[in-house]
């Protein structure tokens, strides 16, 4: 992919002041299921009257419990700018007891570098769309209600919440007629194959050519999320690639750089970056290149919802954006949620969202 040479966005943040004088790290959890509780944890960091704030959603639990009771003082007291403190992170350990999978070391960095650009912001009275020169707009969002989806369930929610478009996750029991049923509704946005993960990935589901090739039919209109291409797929892929979009691969701009074939869309997760620098190198890029860009989550409990969703209002907010409220992953669900286009409030110095 060729590159037009244009300012980083990250150079309007980089050298921001960032006064930090300690840190404290506190738990979330949500029991999702008799089977589910979901665990993470907030970074908070102080200094000069300010709190930030970031989320670790690293997922699985022994991770958050270890992380919680680690008695060490990482070295993070200081004087900084904003690049310099992240700089800082990358040379931790914030593993010492070794992480559950590669991924969760981006997600927990993740958490503190989200939450210095928090304070940082707030320390210099900005809000991360004046420091960055953007202007918000409401933000469009799907809901992921899980793979026991089904037409009747669809109607229901959408009844409770007219206008509501929905990202599903592929299912390997369903059936044609399942997915017709569910497709006639014409709210589903994104089918979500979850074929790049690694199979002892929970969330993983079997790639599966027969499977695909229903999807492909039920759902002409959908994007096309995370298949896994094997010979034995690639032809069924091969004439919907403009509708394919990739989230699990991508962790940097030279994951970006190395699709076979460019993508139209892709899912952004800042967490799987990992740091400030790394998300808006790929903001970069896909904007000079034209490739679309819609949010995606990570199950956040707290601050880190906030956060994906200021970053939708900036950057992709008419897109498929994953980012409902929370309030959508409990169950039941509760009335009274805010409907999409969710306005965002990023008048507010700092990096966050009610």
């Amino acid at each position: 992919m060729s590159r037009v040479a244009l300012e980083r966005t990250y150079s309007r943040i980089a050298q921001l002041p960032l006064r930090i004088e300690e840190y404290e790290l506190s738990g979330l959890e949500l029991r999702v299921s008799d089977h589910f509780t979901r665990l993470s944890t907030v970074v908070r960091l102080y200094g000069a009257g300010h709190e930030g704030q970031g989320e670790d959603t690293s997922y699985a639990s022994p991770d958050q419990t270890s992380f919680r009771a680690d008695a060490r003082r990482l070295p993070l007291a200081g004087d900084w700018t904003l690049d310099a403190f992240g700089r800082q992170v990358g040379t931790l350990d914030l593993f010492p007891r070794g992480a559950s999978h590669a991924d969760f070391r981006r997600f927990r960095r993740w958490a503190f570098e989200s939450a210095a650009l928090d304070l940082a912001l707030r320390q210099a009275g900005l809000s991360l769309a004046v420091a960055l020169g953007r202007v918000p707009r409401p933000v469009s969002y799907v809901v992921s209600p899980g793979p026991e989806t089904s037409a009747a369930s669809v109607a229901a929610l959408h009844e409770r919440y007219p206008g509501m478009r929905l990202k599903l996750m592929a299912a390997p029991a369903w059936d044609a007629g399942a997915m017709l049923g569910v497709a006639a509704t014409g709210v589903i946005d994104v089918v979500d194959l979850k074929g790049q993960y690694d199979e002892d990935v929970p969330v993983a589901v079997r790639v599966d050519a027969a499977l695909y090739e229903r999807v492909l039919r039920a759902f002409p209109d959908a994007w096309v999320e995370d298949p896994g291409v094997t010979p034995e797929t690639e032809p069924v892929l091969r004439p919907h690639w403009p509708r394919v979009t990739w989230d699990a691969p991508i962790r940097s701009v030279g994951d970006i750089a190395r699709c076979a074939v460019r993508p139209r869309m892709l899912n952004m997760k800042p967490s799987r970056f990992g740091s400030l620098p790394a998300v808006l190198d790929a903001y970069d890029l896909c904007a000079e290149v034209g490739i679309g860009t819609y949010g995606g989550g990570q199950f956040e409990l707290g601050p880190g919802r906030g956060q994906i969703q200021v970053l939708a209002s900036l950057f992709h907010p008419d897109a498929p954006n994953d980012v409902a409220p929370t309030g959508f992953n409990e169950s039941p669900i509760p009335t009274g949620l805010r409907a999409s286009p969710l306005p965002v409030s990023t008048d507010e110095p700092g990096f966050r969202a009610p």
